[in-house]
C-alpha cells in the first residue's frame, strides 16, 4: 500500500499525463472543423454557458488572464464564429456570443466529442466518474493565497532546519520559486477540450 504522500504524488502525475493524452486524443477532432485547440477552448465554453457571456466570466471559466482570452476571442470573430456586443447592463464591459455558424461547429464539435469520451471512459462506472470530479475538485478549487501561503511554510520550514549561511541560499531560491509559480499561474494555459 502507498503511503499518502506518494499517493498524492501518483494522482497528480497521473493528471498531467492524462490531460497531455486528451489533447492529443481530442486534437483531430478539433482540427476537423479548422478550429486550432487554443481557440476551441473559449468557443466550446462559451456554448455551453449560453448566450451573451461577458468575457471576464468566459475568462475565468476557462483559467486564463483577458489579455488571452481576448487574442483568441480576436480569431474567432475573425473567423465568423464569434461576435462582441456591449452588455446592455455595464456599457464598459464586453460579451461575446456565438454566430450561426458557430453555434452550427460548436454542435458538431460537440457531437464527435460525446463519442469520443465514450470511447475513452468505457468501462468506467458512473460512481467512478463521480469520485474523479470530487478528486479533481481539489485541483481545481479556488484557495486564495495558496501559492503564497505554500511559499511562506517553506521559507519558515528552511530556517528550522538549516543553518543560517544555507538559509539565506534556500531562501533566495524559495523566494525564485514562488515568483516563477506566480509567473507560470498569471500565465495562459489551454487545457485543449474544457469537458
Amino acid at each position: 500500500m502507498l503511503n499518502l504522500d506518494v499517493l498524492r504524488r501518483t494522482v497528480s502525475s497521473t493528471l498531467v499525463v492524462a490531460a497531455r493524452k486528451w489533447r492529443r486524443t481530442s486534437h483531430d477532432v478539433l482540427a476537423a472543423f479548422n478550429v486550432s485547440e487554443a481557440c476551441a477552448t473559449p468557443l466550446l465554453t462559451a456554448s455551453r454557458l449560453g448566450s451573451a457571456v461577458r468575457q471576464v466570466t468566459l475568462a475565468d471559466h476557462i483559467g486564463i488572464e483577458g489579455p488571452s482570452l481576448v487574442r483568441l476571442l480576436d480569431q474567432l470573430c475573425a473567423a465568423g464564429l464569434m461576435r462582441r456586443e456591449e452588455d446592455p447592463e455595464d456599457r464598459r464591459a464586453k460579451t461575446v456570443a456565438l454566430t450561426e455558424e458557430g453555434r452550427a461547429v460548436t454542435a458538431k464539435m460537440e457531437e464527435e466529442l460525446v463519442t469520443l469520451r465514450a470511447q475513452a471512459l468505457k468501462g468506467v462506472s458512473r460512481s467512478d466518474l463521480e469520485a474523479t470530479l470530487r478528486v479533481l475538485g481539489a485541483f481545481t478549487a479556488d484557495t486564495p493565497g495558496r501559492t503564497e501561503q505554500a511559499a511562506g511554510e517553506r521559507a519558515h520550514s528552511a530556517r528550522d532546519k538549516y543553518p543560517p549561511a544555507a538559509r539565506k541560499t534556500r531562501e533566495a531560491a524559495s523566494t525564485r520559486t514562488s515568483n516563477e509559480v506566480k509567473a507560470d499561474a498569471a500565465a495562459p494555459h489551454h487545457t485543449g477540450d474544457p469537458a
